[in-house]
């Protein structure tokens, strides 16, 4: 089983639109505020279950960041400009969108 590495930092830049990560063995990334909100983990978002996901109304292209609350040790949650705040970006997942994988 191999360990997922820690980040070393988030930084949220609001001029860029991006969140930016440094992890621990070195990897840098960043990905825009439109697609962490576009491909937030929430239930609201992904939907319940295996099924197809739910509707979604079209993410404004200057969406922004207005907070972000760390969540034990494994995850945060951010806040965006048009209210949504209840996906949980795990590291693992935070990295994953930084390398360009699937969401």
């Amino acid at each position: 089983m191999s360990v997922m590495p820690w980040p070393q930092e988030l930084r949220f830049r609001k001029g860029a639109g991006v969140l930016s990560l440094v992890f621990e063995d070195g990897f840098r990334g960043d990905i825009g505020y439109k697609r962490l909100r576009e491909e937030s983990p929430s239930a609201e978002v992904r939907g319940h279950g295996a099924g197809p996901r739910p509707p979604q109304p079209p993410v404004p292209g200057d969406i922004s960041v207005t907070a972000a609350d760390p969540v034990g040790r494994y995850a945060v949650r951010i806040h965006f400009s048009d209210g949504h705040s209840s996906g949980l970006y795990t590291w693992a997942y935070l990295r994953e969108l930084a390398e360009g994988g699937p969401a």
